[in-house]
């Protein structure tokens, strides 16, 4: 996702950032009741994990925890939030929880494992070394439970990420048949994703 044009938001990622106590305060926000305290809260984490991951990383448990949470919106800032930390995870935590991570591809939300296939493209630049992984992960969209057209939907969102690393992925070969099975995708989005893959990639 794009930057998050919310002035307020950004003024308070910008304080919590040399702040702790503000910033354990926004993160004791997304457990609001009250929607509107959540929905900022959200949105500051979310500022905050793409303009200075640093300083959230050291909370990444919590962002792991969202993962597991019945509320498809939090699930989905866990999401995000997990893919731009994956840019300064001197821990390699992330290779920790791959399996979990990439398991809400099947999640009972289509959502949920859009939204992941949409972050995909930005945690293969970050995790060079987990390339192949995330790309059979990709492919094996057809292997969900999905229906049909969610499965459409969630291609297109992989046709896209896979785009920001095909030129340094090793296994290019697969992920052009991949493509290509989808220029007939009855989903008018996703087959115009594909023919724009094509017509950039295709040697």
């Amino acid at each position: 996702m794009g930057k998050i044009k919310n002035p307020a938001a950004q003024k308070i990622a910008k304080k919590a950032a040399k702040d702790k106590r503000l910033l354990s305060e926004v993160m004791v926000g997304i457990t609001s009741d009250k929607p509107q305290i959540k929905y900022q809260s959200c949105n500051i984490l979310m500022i905050l994990s793409q303009e200075n991951p640093k300083t959230l990383y050291p909370k990444w448990d919590h962002f792991v925890n969202l993962l597991k949470s019945e509320n498809t919106f939090m699930k989905s800032i866990g999401i995000i939030i997990i893919s731009h930390l994956t840019e300064v995870d001197a821990k390699s935590r992330f290779d920790k929880i791959f399996n979990k991570f990439y398991g809400l591809l099947n999640d009972e939300s289509m959502i949920t494992a859009a939204n992941l296939a949409a972050v995909s493209g930005r945690i293969a630049r970050a995790k060079p070394e987990l390339q192949n992984k995330i790309t059979n992960r990709l492919l094996g969209i057809d292997d969900t439970d999905h229906s049909p057209e969610c499965k459409n939907i969630i291609k297109g969102k992989a046709i896209e990420a896979m785009g920001e690393y095909f030129e340094e992925a090793k296994n290019k070969k697969k992920i052009i048949e991949f493509v290509k099975g989808e220029l007939k995708n009855t989903r008018t989005a996703t087959r115009k994703k594909a023919e724009k893959f094509l017509r950039k990639w295709q040697a």
